[in-house]
């Protein structure tokens, strides 16, 4: 039997925070909220669960640091699992794109990389699972859903439409910037984009859509809509069966989710920003309106902590906003094991000092063994 004893902390609960101690044994959480323990002094510091992020693109950072260049993979997801440690993510869904089009930038990866992601699981510090986001305008979106099966283990799909002039892009001159920008594309070569994927949404969508609920369905994964923007695409949403709604784009949107009772995610970028990069709602804005269920890291692993200490601060709840990173996205995507200070559960945790608003992470344990 192994055992540690953090004493002298503030326990971040489920809808408080309070003094104590916290005792793991042999991997879960043993006891909660006994002061008189003896053992690791916190000096005050927060002990909170695990965080727990949904989507996130950063292991596709790592495998392309530069336009062009393809990092090996097991070297990139070693990088990736070691940055998410270092800021307080002990689960993290890895989004991986499915659907692909021929002589473009995207090529399909989605089934070899998961697979590579599944054999060094033993080895990486935190718990990765999967998360394919499915493109709706694709060639291939059908076939490469096909690759995968129910011993995969997929935890979330994603239903994604890219068609240029609506949902996150309706700003024609955002998504210009954001295209040229990011992918280095000349104004020719972003309107043949453009029409390509117009084109492939009038071919495919429908079809694409179908088949992407029917395999979530097979998998029994959790199935999430992308940048929903008007009560239709909510409907839509709802008619699939679709629990989870990342990024919706505006007031209109969130709140018809909230109606259908669909949990609203934001990224961590948009609220610590102050605004999203395309000219969409802000997650502010859903937050003090009372919509705002789940936080996501997206592109900056560190935002999810900092996101978490902001929301506390707007809400006067610190609890509460911890919830939005930890217990609410494990109970979205039927995680009971963890998430939350609570015996028998996974001793997923992470020590936190706050010496004002900006949280500085101290140590992260992973099923009650120190990973960073």
């Amino acid at each position: 039997m192994t055992e540690t004893v953090f004493t002298n902390a503030r326990l971040v609960l489920e809808n408080e925070v309070r003094a104590g101690s916290l005792v793991v044994r042999d991997g879960l959480i043993a006891e909660v909220g006994d002061t008189s323990r003896t053992g690791i002094d916190c000096e005050g510091d927060l002990i909170a669960p695990g965080l727990i992020e949904l989507h996130t693109d950063n292991l596709e950072r790592h495998i392309q640091p530069r336009p062009g260049v393809d990092w090996p993979h097991s070297a990139a997801i070693v990088a990736h699992d070691a940055e998410l440690a270092g800021t307080g993510i002990t689960t993290v869904f890895d989004a991986l794109r499915v659907g692909s089009i021929g002589n473009s930038t995207y090529l399909r990866y989605a089934r070899d990389l998961a697979t590579e992601i599944m054999g060094i699981r033993p080895h990486l510090r935190i718990n990765h699972l999967i998360h394919l986001r499915a493109e709706v305008c694709s060639e291939t979106l059908a076939e490469e859903l096909d690759e995968f099966g129910p011993a995969d283990g997929i935890g979330i799909v994603s239903l994604m439409d890219h068609t240029p002039g609506q949902r996150q892009f309706r700003d024609m001159d955002k998504f210009a910037q954001y295209s040229m920008g990011k992918r280095g594309m000349s104004r020719s070569a972003f309107e043949a984009h453009c029409a390509t994927l117009i084109r492939l949404r009038d071919l495919h969508g429908t079809a694409h859509e179908a088949a992407t609920v029917a395999a979530a369905n097979r998998w029994g994964a959790v199935l999430a809509s992308h940048d929903d923007t008007t009560a239709e695409h909510v409907a839509t949403s709802a008619g699939y069966g679709i629990r989870l709604a990342e990024f919706p784009t505006t007031l209109e949107a969130a709140t018809a989710n909230r109606a259908a009772g669909i949990r609203n995610i934001m990224g961590a970028p948009n609220l610590i920003r102050g605004g999203s990069h395309s000219g969409n709602i802000a997650a502010r804005d859903l937050a003090e309106a009372g919509l705002l269920d789940i936080v996501s890291s997206d592109y900056v692993p560190a935002a999810l902590l900092t996101s978490a200490v902001h929301l506390g601060t707007l809400w006067g709840n610190l609890a509460q906003g911890f919830a939005t990173v930890t217990a609410t996205p494990a109970a979205a995507t039927g995680l009971t094991d963890r998430g939350r200070l609570s015996a028998g559960l996974r001793a997923d945790l992470i020590r936190v000092s706050m010496p004002g608003v900006q949280p500085y992470l101290r140590e992260t344990w992973v099923s009650g063994r120190r990973v960073a």
